[in-house]
């Protein structure tokens, strides 16, 4: 199993177990993920729950650190972790501190994930 492989897997089974459980970022949805990691995951789950963005990383982070405070628990992808520095303030300011700020009654439940690195 390739870790591409093993991610479809893991993301696949999150989304299975639990409704509130969505996928948000570029091209996560029609394209299969840039890596091809969400492969599939459209055809089977639909457009609400895998939600293909424009290039705007703050806002997407901002709008899944949004929904996590609401309820719901986003997988927030980002097409290569270095462009996730662009919504850092959003990472650090809004998402990791919220539970600390708020005497560990708010939590923030998301994931940020994406590739880093070069491929073979």
């Amino acid at each position: 199993m390739t870790v591409r492989e093993a991610l479809n897997t893991a993301l696949d089974e999150e989304l299975t177990r639990d409704d509130r459980v969505f996928l948000i970022g570029e091209e996560v949805a029609q394209y299969n993920g840039a890596y091809k990691v969400s492969k599939g995951l459209l055809d089977k789950y639909g457009p609400m729950r895998i939600v293909d963005t424009p290039i705007t990383e703050s806002g997407f982070a901002g709008l899944a650190i949004g929904a996590a405070l609401s309820g719901l628990r986003p997988i927030c992808e980002f097409m290569t972790f270095n462009f996730s520095m662009q919504a850092i303030d959003q990472i650090v300011n809004s998402a990791a501190k919220v539970h600390y700020m708020n005497g560990g009654i708010v939590p923030c439940p998301i994931v940020f994930r994406g590739p880093n690195g070069f491929a073979a």
